[in-house]
């Protein structure tokens, strides 16, 4: 799937959306993609790239207990992540990227396994993971970044319908 990353940037400005990200196996792909489009200063507030577990422990505020019972790659790392993002942010969502690009994995956590959190502000954190398969480190990175923007994407056209729906009808 190709993001318009043009759209996204002009309809998260419409949204009154700032974003942040919190990238360990993309390392910054998807701030990198959110700021090669003019504007995207009105919307971007930060990325950070945390991708040791001392990273994500010291700038996100992860928890120690949280790495050691899930692993960084899981979904309480990644819903972790994006509300660390969001709390040292300005931002109003906060997309976080934690995952195996490869080479190599384990049974447990295979080659190409990714966790993605969502957050935003006042609203419970989700997340989910998304299985790419063995398709190679650099492929697998540009997948995560690309389902981490469209995720992004989603949130924004959320916030419209829910703007819309809430217009009066005249």
């Amino acid at each position: 799937m190709t993001i318009d990353l043009l759209d996204l940037i002009t309809r998260a400005r419409a949204a009154g959306v700032t974003i942040v990200t919190a990238e360990s196996c993309t390392g910054g792909m998807v701030a990198a993609a959110l700021t090669e489009i003019p504007g995207s200063s009105e919307v971007f507030d930060r990325g950070f790239v945390t991708y040791s577990n001392a990273a994500k422990t010291e700038m996100l505020g992860v928890s120690n207990d949280i790495l050691a019972a899930h692993g960084a790659v899981s979904p309480e790392v990644a819903e972790e992540m994006s509300l660390g993002a969001l709390r040292n942010s300005k931002a109003t969502v906060a997309v976080s990227v934690t995952g195996i690009a490869g080479p190599g994995g384990s049974d447990h956590k295979p080659e190409g396994r990714v966790c993605f959190g969502l957050a935003r502000s006042g609203h419970q954190v989700k997340s989910e993971t998304i299985e790419f398969g063995t398709l190679g480190r650099q492929n697998v990175r540009k997948a995560a970044s690309d389902h981490a923007l469209m995720l992004i994407q989603r949130e924004i056209s959320t916030l419209e319908t829910i703007h819309i729906g809430a217009e009066p009808n005249t």
